[in-house]
């Protein structure tokens, strides 16, 4: 058995230096779902497009929940792209508005058929990406703390969704 010598390098990196951003071309999964819940499908004969988040708003309780976390989501792989946090708490006030706005039947699914939250979010997000520098952990706390706020959201929507149709049934 022969043993061979191996050469091994360390680099010492600093705590501030920043880790590189991504670019934004390279995730396109972004840009995809958010066109998926606000821009996939269009009214024939009209301009008009829709996505699932209308669709799925109709579910009461389920729907405006599922759409929340998909948009929190997008929230926190913004935070990636150097966003800086006063966009990302633009970013979370278009989902709550959506959110919130969306768990009235009807007028709720009018007004996500209108408002289009994630386009809008995708659209900051392009705009605003590696306008910073990298996340710190100040940075993700902040983060945290609005998605903390939007699921906390989504807990009041389904305990009113459950109490509605509680209600309704009873």
């Amino acid at each position: 058995m022969s043993s061979k010598a191996q050469e091994v390098e360390f680099e010492v990196v600093d705590k501030e230096t920043p880790r590189p951003v991504p670019r934004l071309g390279d995730d396109q999964i972004i840009g995809f779902v958010s066109r998926l819940m606000d821009t996939v499908f269009t009214i024939p004969g009209t301009n008009i497009r829709f996505g699932l988040d209308p669709i799925l708003g109709l579910l009461p309780g389920f729907g405006d929940t599922a759409t929340a976390i998909i948009s929190a989501l997008l929230i926190a792989q913004s935070a990636r792209y150097g966003v800086p946090r006063i966009i990302l708490a633009r970013m979370a006030g278009n989902v709550l508005l959506n959110t919130a706005l969306g768990s009235v039947p009807l007028v709720g699914d009018a007004f996500s058929f209108w408002f289009k939250s994630n386009v809008r979010n995708y659209d900051l997000l392009r705009r605003h990406a590696r306008t910073r520098r990298p996340g710190s952990w100040r940075d993700w706390a902040f983060v945290l703390g609005l998605l903390a706020a939007i699921f906390g959201l989504v807990i009041l929507v389904v305990i009113g969704a459950a109490t509605l149709l509680k209600q309704l049934f009873a």
